[in-house]
């Protein structure tokens, strides 16, 4: 099942510090000191404390400040989503989905999303979303999937907000609306969500459900770009090359493009030919160490 993955639900973490403890892990996981987190989030763990079971089984699941252990981690998720925490129940119906603790069960993840979705829980929403689009775990009903994905996308759920855009882009189970597929995209590229930077690019570039716009689409691009978006990176490249939206820069075009051919995007390797005929072997260097030295924003 797509869309699925195990994160630190801080927000779940920090709403209630009932204890000293607890709240010296949570300054303790944000520093990144995870063993300290450990320590610190033991004793009321295993005194009955929910929000601190949830960070336990967190770092056991992530490897953080102790080996990776997903059944440790399920133990510890259990507690806290019997006590009815939305964050635990979350989490053990992420387990249940990927069967990494030796049981994949499409209907038990399905059973306590619906938990943590009737305490209004955005990810649990969206991943209810996923179930009813691919009829994992429940009746395949594309109506149901965007009622449950719109829930979770006006919580300022980003993936949701995503998926959202995609299927008004796409025309799934509705009518095809590139302005409001345009509005979803920029509710999650605000959130810094690389693949709804792409797609709000793309319809800037074209000028549909948005008003034409190069220089927006080359600035759309270029945060997907930084954050790893092969097709982004590819795009900027023939950005780059034409002077569509930026200032002409072959350099840059080349450096581009260079990291979309080694992820095999579509053309790239022709276009990058292209725009090597229009260099000196000294600029080609140049951008192929900035290339090399290229490294992925946060």
């Amino acid at each position: 099942m797509r869309g699925i993955a195990i994160t630190l639900l801080l927000a779940a973490v920090f709403i209630q510090p009932a204890t000293a403890d607890y709240a010296a892990g949570v300054a303790a996981y944000q520093r990144a000191d995870y063993a300290a987190a450990l320590e610190e989030w033991r004793a009321p763990a295993e005194a009955g404390e929910a929000d601190a079971q949830l960070g336990l089984g967190n770092l056991y699941v992530n490897g953080e400040g102790v080996e990776q252990d997903f059944d440790e981690a399920e133990k510890w998720f259990m507690k806290a989503a019997e006590q009815g925490l939305a964050g635990g129940q979350y989490n053990i119906g992420l387990l249940y989905a990927q069967g990494w603790t030796g049981e994949q069960d499409s209907d038990k993840a399905v059973a306590w999303w619906l938990k943590a979705a009737a305490q209004e829980h955005a990810g649990s929403e969206y991943q209810l979303g996923l179930a009813h689009e691919h009829g994992w775990g429940a009746e395949a009903d594309m109506a149901a999937a965007i009622d449950w994905y719109t829930r979770s996308a006006e919580r300022g759920y980003a993936s949701a907000q995503y998926m959202l855009g995609l299927i008004y882009t796409k025309g799934r189970s509705v009518e095809i609306d590139a302005a409001t597929a345009a509005g979803w995209y920029r509710k999650a590229a605000d959130q810094g969500f690389a693949e709804a930077e792409y797609n709000l690019g793309v319809l800037y570039f074209k000028g549909e459900g948005v008003e034409e716009d190069y220089a927006k689409a080359a600035q759309f691009y270029q945060s997907a770009a930084d954050k790893g978006s092969i097709d982004a990176q590819n795009n900027l490249a023939g950005m780059y090359a034409l002077g569509l939206g930026v200032e002409r820069d072959f350099v840059l075009a080349y450096m581009w493009s260079t990291l979309a051919v080694a992820e095999d995007a579509e053309n790239a390797e022709e276009n990058r030919a292209r725009i090597a005929q229009r260099m000196s072997p000294e600029e080609i260097a140049k951008a192929e160490r900035m290339a090399a030295e290229w490294q992925p924003v946060e």
